[in-house]
Formats: structure tokens, C-alpha cells, sequence
């Protein structure tokens, strides 16, 4: 009885101890696994942090880079605000000057061509520029410029180029104008013989036609005109273009007292020594009374005060010359 309970024991212990055995076995296969799989991670996990390591150098680099692009951008940015600073003056330098040519091709203007218009436009070309540049500082020469151009807007208009255009056709008609001296009343109406008048009759009128013919009295409600040679209707005619052409110079000039001189001279000519009767004769006529009637500004205005305002302008932006220190003894 005590040996089959050893045996059942026996029995049971080796059952225990292959079950431990199988189990330990097993437990070791699990472990030997688990740090298989551990190596394999770990290695992975090597090699994961190898390719972070390098993306992340290479990310460093390129940041380091964009850094150094960064400077060098905010650099050129710097530099670049430094040379529009230093040139901003130079800017409104070269405005001025170009506002200073301005005037003084308005002022030839109007001093040589009394040209009144363009010298306007001139002067609001100018005073548009200013106004671009908005500068405190150039507040008294716009006001300058306001003056001079209220005073040429009230200046009354005269059409140089219209007037111009009507003497030189009035010069082109001097050499087809008729003269006095060839004036002829227009011949009295021929009259017409009976239908039945007798041959020796009709002889005797033909006869008295022809000796009236020989004498012909014209009676003309004017006084008679002067006579004059071809060589002094030449002259005449030179003489009538000349005062024509003396009367465009005036014209251009604004000399209103001479202009209108030489028009009544013209104009006096021809009422006196060209055929009145004519229609060439009164339409130039005509057109020399009205131009004489011109009114014409008696003094052109001066921008003299705009450009005196504009080179005080200049003068005070000029910089003051720095002073040499002295040396030491």
C-alpha cells in the first residue's frame, strides 16, 4: 500500500516535473522570442533614429541657410533704404530743375512770342509737378506760381495764328488788286435798229457810232483817281506788302500802337489808289478795318517773381559747406 502511494507520488512528481519542464521550455521560447522581436525593434528603431538624425542635419543645414539668406536679404534691404535716402534729395533736385526749365521756356514765351496760352500750360505743368512732390517747403513758390498764372488767365485773348493767317492772305492779294487809274464805267446799251430801217440810214448810224466812239466822256461821282506810272504801281504794290508785313511783325510783338499804324496806312492806300468798286478791293478793305480794331494786352505779365522764388528755394536747400577745424600748434 505504501509502495503504490510512493509510486502514485513518484508518478505525480515526474508528471510535475515535466509539466514544469515543458513549461519552463516554454516560457524560455516566449522569452527567447520577445527579445528577438526586441532586438529586431531595437534595431529598427536604430535605424529609424539614424534617418531622423541625418534629416534632421539636414534640416539644420538648410535653416541654417535660409538664415544666412535671411541676413544677407535684410542687409541688401538696408542698403537699399540707405541709397533711397541718399537719393530722395537728389529726386527733388533734379524736380526743381526740370520745373526751372519750365519757366524759362514760359518766360521766352511770352517775352518773344507773347505766346499766352503756352506759357499758361507751362506754368500748371509746373505747379502739377510740385504738387506730386508735396513738400511744405515749396508752399511759398506755388503760391508764386498761382499769381503768375491768375494774371495770364486774365490777360485778354488774341488770335495770332487766326490774324497771321488772314495778313498773309491779304499780302497775296496785293498783286491782283485793281487800281484806281484803270477804273472804266460800264458802256452805255448799244441800241438796236428799226427791223425795216433803209440801208442808207443804217450806213449813216454806223458812221455816227464810229465817230462817237472816237470820244467817250465819263462822269464819276468821285474824285479822280491819281495817276500813276507802272514803275510807281510797282512800288505802290511793294510798299502795300511791306506795311503788311511790318504789321505781322507788330502783331507778334504786341506793339498794339504800330499794328494798328501800319493797318490804317495800308487800309488808306487802298481806298485811295486801287478800284474801290471791285469786290477784292472792298472784302481786304474790310478785313483791315476789323484787324485794326484788335484789342491787344498793353504789357505781358513777368514771371520774374516765380523764378526768383524758385532759385531762393534751391539756394536754401543747398547744404552749408562744413567748416575746416583748426590745427593744432
Amino acid at each position: 500500500m505504501v509502495a503504490a502511494v510512493a509510486l502514485i507520488l513518484v508518478v505525480l512528481g515526474v508528471i510535475a516535473w515535466m509539466d514544469a519542464r515543458r513549461e519552463g521550455q516554454a516560457l524560455r521560447s516566449e522569452v527567447a522570442q520577445r527579445l528577438a522581436n526586441t532586438d529586431a525593434a531595437l534595431t529598427q528603431a536604430k535605424t529609424t533614429q539614424s534617418d531622423l538624425t541625418n534629416a534632421l542635419r539636414d534640416a539644420q543645414a538648410k535653416l541654417a541657410l535660409l538664415e544666412a539668406r535671411l541676413a544677407e536679404s535684410q542687409s541688401q534691404q538696408a542698403a537699399l533704404e540707405t541709397l533711397y535716402r541718399e537719393l530722395a534729395p537728389s529726386r527733388d533736385e533734379l524736380a526743381l530743375t526740370e520745373v526751372e526749365q519750365v519757366l524759362v521756356l514760359a518766360s521766352q514765351q511770352l517775352a518773344l512770342a507773347g505766346n499766352v496760352q503756352a506759357a499758361l500750360v507751362a506754368l500748371q505743368l509746373a505747379d502739377g509737378k510740385l504738387a506730386r512732390m508735396d513738400r511744405p517747403q515749396l508752399a511759398p513758390l506755388r503760391r508764386s506760381l498761382a499769381r503768375d498764372m491768375d494774371e495770364l488767365k486774365a490777360v485778354p485773348f488774341v488770335d495770332v495764328a487766326g490774324i497771321s493767317a488772314r495778313l498773309d492772305q491779304a499780302i497775296a492779294m496785293v498783286d491782283s488788286l485793281p487800281l484806281a487809274k484803270d477804273e472804266r464805267l460800264p458802256p452805255p446799251p448799244a441800241e438796236l435798229p428799226p427791223a425795216n430801217e433803209p440801208s442808207w440810214l443804217r450806213f449813216l448810224r454806223d458812221v455816227w457810232a464810229e465817230a462817237k466812239s472816237l470820244v467817250r466822256i465819263e462822269v464819276s461821282d468821285r474824285p479822280a483817281a491819281p495817276l500813276i506810272s507802272p514803275t510807281q504801281a510797282y512800288f505802290l504794290r511793294e510798299n502795300l506788302r511791306l506795311r503788311l508785313l511790318a504789321a505781322r511783325l507788330a502783331l507778334l510783338a504786341r506793339d498794339d500802337k504800330s499794328f494798328a499804324a501800319d493797318l490804317n496806312a495800308a487800309s488808306a492806300w487802298i481806298k485811295r489808289y486801287f478800284d474801290t468798286r471791285t469786290k477784292p478791293v472792298q472784302v481786304l478793305s474790310s478785313n483791315l478795318t476789323q484787324l485794326a480794331a484788335t484789342q491787344m494786352p498793353a504789357a505781358m505779365p513777368d514771371l520774374s517773381r516765380s523764378l526768383e522764388a524758385l532759385r531762393t528755394l534751391r539756394i536754401s536747400r543747398e547744404p552749408v559747406p562744413e567748416r575746416a577745424a583748426p590745427r593744432a600748434k
